[in-house]
């Protein structure tokens, strides 16, 4: 067990991001090229890199298609539908300047992966057991997979309130925006980080939330406070997990006027632990956004989340890692490591043999039992790719818990959640 697990008191700090951060922004933009290629030609390959600065938005990267989208369009629409529409806000979605330098997937890459894909119109045939084993990783890598029961979508507490809080921020904004709330000086830019203080492993209250949001320049430092505790925090921090020794620190800086690629330049993929769990679990390296599944920094970080949240929610375990190791080219993972950190209920090399039973692990295998061709995926570039309750995503499905349950033959009950 580790000592997280042992130590009679810790905190544990993650934080989320809104959508109008620079570094989401071009997630999304990424998200939303590969997603409008997918419409139109599920075997793409697209991997595509996104960077802004103040008036300016660069899309480059290696792409192979028979789809053709207009990009400057994608691009604009994707800022707009954040928020970013006046230039008053630092950056406008008609007036800043796209840049595109495309190329096409390097030969060599597309070697290693597969020669066998077959499309009939918009509909991918199904690949034969020979198929799936010739078809082989288009790169190398480790990625991780996390589950444990703190929370209804079994992910750890800090990181799934720190998500909550910048949905709910977003939706404020947007609502405020319409003439529904009262916080229309609000921006699209901001930011959300909780502690959450464990008792030996186990969640018992909020220690510390801070929340900065971009907000316009004619307001007041103590309304914002007020405002985002009563619309943001209140709303969506249970009461019981709150005390009167929970600091609560709104715009500690005291103005956030200036945000968004004016105040910051974005980078697709420079939010990697805020896509994943946190920090709670550890990372292989690869970030997610604008990547095809063919790259298994994407789809086999789906599978190992899927796989870790079926083991949980059918009662293997309260709290679960996998690493998955591949090579490109070779279909087959390389290695698979389980850590249950003490809190299994049978022993890992009996999870390990479950999931070689129940999970097919070739590239090929996660994108055809994922449904992984689809245009899915821009809503995962904002507010994580896992534990998401607002939108239906295959890997957080728990089709897996009936057969897992009964692969063990044994009487494990199905988790609760230790803290809700």
């Amino acid at each position: 067990m580790t000592s997280f697990m042992r130590s009679p008191k810790t905190f544990f700090t993650s934080e989320s991001v809104t959508e109008g951060h620079p570094d989401k922004l071009c997630d999304q933009i990424s998200d939303a090229i590969l997603d409008a290629i997918l419409v139109q030609d599920p075997m793409a390959r697209v991997a595509c890199e996104t960077a802004t600065t103040t008036g300016l938005v660069l899309v480059a990267g290696e792409i192979t298609t028979s789809a053709w989208i207009d990009m400057s369009a994608v691009v604009r629409q994707t800022i707009e539908q954040v928020g970013y529409i006046n230039a008053d806000y630092g950056f406008d979605y008609r007036t800043c300047g796209v840049t595109t330098s495309i190329g096409k997937q390097s030969p060599d890459i597309d070697m290693g992966v597969s020669k066998s894909w077959e499309a009939k119109g918009d509909k991918v045939v199904q690949l034969s057991d020979d198929e799936l084993e010739r078809i082989g990783a288009g790169d190398q890598g480790m990625m991780i997979g996390f589950a444990c029961n703190e929370t209804p979508e079994f992910m750890p507490m800090p990181i799934s309130l720190s998500h909550k809080l910048t949905r709910q921020l977003s939706q404020v904004r947007r609502k405020s925006w319409s003439g529904q709330g009262p916080m229309t000086y609000l921006r699209p830019d901001g930011k959300a980080q909780v502690t959450v203080q464990y008792e030996h492993g186990v969640p018992t209250r909020v220690d510390t939330i801070v929340v900065s949001t971009q907000h316009a320049d004619y307001v007041d430092r103590e309304q914002i406070r007020q405002d985002v505790i009563d619309y943001v925090i209140k709303p969506v921090i249970p009461a019981h997990l709150l005390d009167d020794a929970t600091k609560i620190y709104v715009n500690p800086t005291g103005r956030f006027v200036t945000g968004g690629p004016m105040g910051d330049a974005g980078l697709t993929g420079r939010k990697i632990i805020v896509d994943t769990y946190g920090g709670m679990a550890r990372h292989g390296g690869g970030a997610f956004s604008g990547k095809d599944p063919t790259k298994v920094d994407r789809s086999a970080a789906y599978a190992a989340r899927h796989i870790a949240k079926n083991i949980v929610a059918a009662g293997l375990a309260d709290r679960v890692e996998l690493q998955i190791a591949y090579a490109i080219g070779v279909a087959r993972p390389l290695s698979l490591f389980v850590e249950t950190f003490g809190t299994g209920k049978v022993a890992d090399e009996e999870i390990v043999r479950l999931i070689n039973e129940h999970f097919d692990l070739r590239p090929a295998g996660i994108i055809q039992a994922l449904d992984l061709r689809r245009p899915i995926y821009q809503p995962t570039a904002a507010f994580g790719h896992f534990g998401r309750t607002d939108v239906a995503l295959p890997w957080e499905a728990l089709d897996k818990v009936p057969m897992l349950r009964k692969g063990v033959g044994a009487s494990v009950e199905t988790n609760e959640v230790v803290s809700q």
